[in-house]
């Protein structure tokens, strides 16, 4: 019998667009949160979560109830958050992204909940990945029952431009718009999916950091950022914003433990305070205004760690195509 249940299954990405109308497509909230794959095997009990990293994140989330939402073996693709105020929350998410101790994660779980949107199923007895995308999103309805941690993702049909701005309007991100006809494209960035986002964000390598001053003396001031190129590290600038004062506490000292004496960077100029080297290992999001001449950040902010990402991720492609 196949093992569908510890399949390594890369999730379908999108393109980056803008809004517009279509009768062949249909429009959903991106949610922006952790991208996951929930395999639930409804009649031995069992539940595994996998990120886009095809890491196992099960462990983080213990209320996420699937078996009670799914009576039968599915592979749901959708995306985990946590609300504040009915919006997805990168700061609250965060919270829940970087813990291990089981103690913690219990009481996380209760003070800020995770809830799983299903948007797409992969399987259900049956691989779907050949079904058209209308005929996946019928079986997804028949398939969950939602309860207050496990939801499915609402669309509408034609107004997609409508539709993302009143999204936006409400303070979300943006919206996704998908071909009703598609199939599911495993592991491939289509033009199927087409992300259309409010502003621009872009995932980086974090390489650095410079040191802090006043308040942050005894930590970073920024974090020194770069992206991909070939088999290069290209310097994209620095970010010193966005942080509240609990990460800068705790990811300093990650970042400490991780420090090298050297790294070839091209393009990285001349740096105003001491520079601290470290293992290109860790991804972030950032949000700008655009890209300047000499390919640096205006008016970078931080928003969150991205350990659903990998640094082969990271590159200036992003810029012109991108899923989050």
């Amino acid at each position: 019998m196949e093992d569908w249940f510890h399949k390594k299954i890369r999730p379908m990405l999108a393109v980056k667009g803008k809004p517009f109308n279509s009768e062949n497509f249909i429009y959903e909230i991106k949610w922006d949160g952790t991208r996951c794959l929930a395999y639930v095997d409804a009649e031995n009990k069992r539940l595994r979560l996998q990120n886009r990293r095809l890491v196992d994140i099960t462990y983080r989330y213990p209320e996420l109830d699937f078996l009670k939402a799914v009576n039968k073996n599915v592979i749901l693709d959708g995306e985990i958050v946590v609300l504040k105020d009915g919006k997805p929350s990168f700061k609250l998410l965060q919270k829940r992204e970087h813990v291990v101790s089981k103690t913690k994660i219990g009481l996380l779980s209760k003070l800020y909940p995770a809830v799983f949107f299903a948007f797409d199923v992969l399987y259900n007895g049956k691989w779907l990945f050949n079904d058209k995308l209308i005929e996946r999103k019928k079986i997804l309805l028949e398939v969950i029952q939602e309860t207050n941690h496990v939801l499915l993702t609402q669309h509408i049909k034609k107004e997609g431009v409508k539709f993302y701005e009143k999204i936006v309007k409400f303070g979300l991100e943006g919206v996704i718009a998908k071909k009703v006809d598609s199939k599911y494209e495993v592991g491939r960035r289509s033009e199927n999916w087409i992300k259309i986002k409010k502003s621009n964000t872009i995932d980086c390598i974090i390489v650095g950091w410079l040191e802090g001053e006043g308040k942050r003396k005894s930590y970073f001031g920024s974090l020194i950022l770069a992206l991909k190129s070939k088999n290069n590290l290209v310097h994209i600038g620095q970010v010193g914003t966005g942080f509240d004062d609990e990460f800068i506490s705790s990811f300093y000292n990650e970042l400490r433990k991780i420090e090298i004496d050297r790294l070839n960077l091209l393009n990285k100029g001349d740096f105003k305070r001491k520079v601290h080297w470290v293992k290109p290992i860790y991804v972030c999001e950032v949000e700008f205004l655009e890209l300047t001449r000499d390919k640096k950040l205006r008016a970078p902010v931080f928003l969150r760690l991205r350990d659903d990402k990998s640094v082969d991720e990271c590159t200036f492609g992003q810029l012109f195509n991108s899923e989050n």
